[in-house]
């Protein structure tokens, strides 16, 4: 046993070591090698994109560079520079401006005068129009003034867009009497370069970077500007500052290749990190030292692999005689432990069955405590018919002694109504009090809740609680058990009653209905005070009450929310938007059973 636990020897690594150390040598040629390779190749590419872009450039300026020569001729434009004054011809010439523009994709067109005043333009409509504004100072008139092709690069003063300008002079013979302007937007240029490791740099005659693929070096200067640059850049606004800052790369991280555009006196670079080298040049020299480093370990392997191979075969007996140890004592745990599981579930199983029970007995007991705070008022309303009753039999013995037989017989047919409403109270009473055991039936919504509000008809009009109803004419049939949910229906309203004790009059209880989707939705709602943050959190909690320990013990929302549940639905608590308490109580769709008789007139 311990010859097996005893860690194998390890081979001599001392040879192999000197062998690294002769053949590292080796690296740094190849690392010369292969930095020399990728460079060409970066470079290579790299000039065919510049070449690429600079086409694409001057491709873009030479479709613009003849415009402003050739418009300068057209009747509507030199109308304008006859009588600047004359709307019409204004008015004509913005719109042939503009139609121009629309069909040749430049940016602006703009017509001035010879001391540089905008007379028309395609965007005299926009907000940003040129109409009006002066241009002596931009070298692009000046330029177009003294018989030249007027050519600018700038951001402008006005629209604050860069572009690129064309200006010819517009000619009466020999004499200069305007000038038209066109300036394409470049911006789609920096578009087209996309999202590669190399970056565009396009600097003008100040060295001053005006296009390029990386926003922060927009408008820097690659390089010291003299007091004349500065001078002229203060004259003629080329740019958004008047003091562009310096541009500081550093040379050794960019791999950069430049082509000067004489056209236009820009210079076009690609600058490449120089990290796309290093990435590469690292992989061919991970993958030499990798090809070393084989060669060593393979030689050391060899060595290594018969008595690891020895090794191997004691550990693995030794292993398999630990695993078969470890496997029978994880059998006899698990026996055990099933064996308490087994217990555990009978015992739990027994539990619940007694939960079930200890919860019937205690939603009867609710519905006991709710009967005893409605028999006051339920022994007063037998109390009235039959007071009733009495005086309309005395009266009938009257009126026979007086042969009067058809009023007796009135009298006779009241005290038939009478009895008849002391029968419908009974039957309420007797429904709400018996055990309910079935299961869930179809039960019609409307007729329970006439039910409910029958048994607190007498305190509601006590209260002088103005009941308001929106319910449907047609039965709405819900999945529920028939006394359950008076039970539930009763217990919500008593509880609205009780929210309304203590408010004054006037004193509302709003019932409301609605089918929607699978379920059926009963809407009870109070003027009352409504709940409290804590009494929405808890109210749900068995004997959490706000009442007085004389007026509940706050079981009736735990009981309702418990049969609900159990019928498949759910009671939701909350306050109305415009004060008050709202239950919603949310039932199931059932299939329409058999018509329910309705009883008495809730609200009368």
């Amino acid at each position: 046993m311990n010859q097996l636990s005893t860690p194998p020897r390890r081979p001599r690594w001392r040879s192999l070591a000197l062998l690294a150390l002769c053949l590292a040598p080796l690296l740094w040629p190849l690392h010369h090698l292969a930095e020399r390779y990728y460079q060409d190749e970066l470079a290579s590419q790299n000039r065919q994109t510049l070449d690429l872009y600079v086409a694409n450039l001057l491709g873009t300026l030479h479709r613009y560079e003849t415009l402003p020569q050739i418009l300068g001729d057209l009747p509507a434009l030199r109308q304008v520079l006859a009588d600047p004054f004359k709307l019409e011809a204004v008015t004509n010439a913005n719109r042939l401006l503009k139609d121009i523009v629309q069909q040749t994709g430049a940016e602006v067109m703009y017509l001035m005068d010879v001391n540089g005043n905008t007379l028309a333009g395609s965007n005299w409509d926009k907000h940003d129009s040129f109409v009006g504004r002066n241009f002596a100072f931009r070298p692009y008139f000046i330029e177009a003034m003294e018989g030249r092709l007027g050519r600018f690069f700038g951001q402008g003063t006005t629209s604050a867009k860069r572009g690129y300008f064309f200006a010819a002079a517009v000619r009466d013979r020999d004499r200069v009497i305007g000038v038209l302007v066109v300036k394409v937007d470049l911006d789609h240029t920096e578009t087209l370069w996309g999202r590669t490791p190399e970056q565009l740099l396009l600097t003008d005659q100040n060295g001053v970077v005006v296009l390029t693929s990386r926003p922060d070096w927009r408008f820097r200067a690659t390089r010291a500007l003299t007091a004349a640059e500065r001078e002229a850049m203060l004259a003629i606004q080329p740019y958004p500052t008047q003091a562009p800052q310096p541009l500081n790369l550093n040379p050794d991280a960019w791999l950069t290749q430049t082509r000067d555009i004489k056209e236009t006196g820009w210079q076009v670079s690609i600058l490449a990190p120089h990290i796309l080298i290093d990435r590469s040049v690292q992989t061919v020299m991970a993958i030499g030292a990798g090809a070393l480093l084989v060669l060593m370990l393979l030689a050391g392997l060899v060595m290594q692999r018969r008595r690891h191979y020895i090794d191997r075969i004691g550990l693995e007996a030794h292993g398999r005689q630990e695993l078969e140890k470890r496997v029978v004592e994880r059998t006899a745990d698990l026996e055990g432990l099933n064996t308490r599981l087994k217990s555990a579930v009978l015992e739990r199983e027994n539990a619940q069955q007694e939960l079930v029970r200890a919860q019937d007995e205690l939603v009867q007991a609710g519905k006991l405590s709710v009967l005893g705070t409605m028999s006051a008022s339920i022994s007063h309303e037998l109390n009235q018919p039959l007071a009733a009753i009495r005086s309309y039999a005395e009266n009938a013995e009257i009126l026979l002694d007086h042969e009067r037989t058809e009023d007796a017989r009135g009298n006779l047919k009241l005290i038939g109504e009478l009895t008849g409403r002391m029968a419908s109270i009974i039957a309420h009473l007797r429904a709400f009090a018996r055990r309910d055991r079935h299961a869930p039936e179809s039960v019609a919504l409307q007729p329970a809740l006439d039910d409910a509000l029958a048994l607190l008809a007498k305190r509601r009009r006590a209260m002088a609680v103005e009941l308001i109803r929106d319910l449907p004419d047609a039965p709405l049939w819900v999945q529920a058990g028939e006394t359950r949910l008076r039970q539930v229906l009763g217990n919500l309203l008593a509880n609205a009653l009780d929210a309304l004790t203590e408010k004054a009059n006037p004193r509302k209880l709003w019932l409301s209905a609605e089918k929607r989707d699978d379920y059926v939705y009963l809407y009870i709602r109070d003027n009352g005070p409504g709940f409290t943050r804590q009494a929405l959190e808890r109210a749900k909690e068995p004997f959490f009450t706000t009442k007085t320990r004389t007026q509940g013990l706050g079981l009736g929302l735990a009981i309702c929310e418990s049969l609900m549940r159990t019928l498949g639905g759910e009671l939701l608590l909350g306050n109305h938007p415009e004060g008050g308490a709202l239950l919603t109580l949310q039932m199931r769709v059932a299939k329409p059973g058999a018509t329910l008789p309705t009883s008495e007139d809730p609200s009368a």
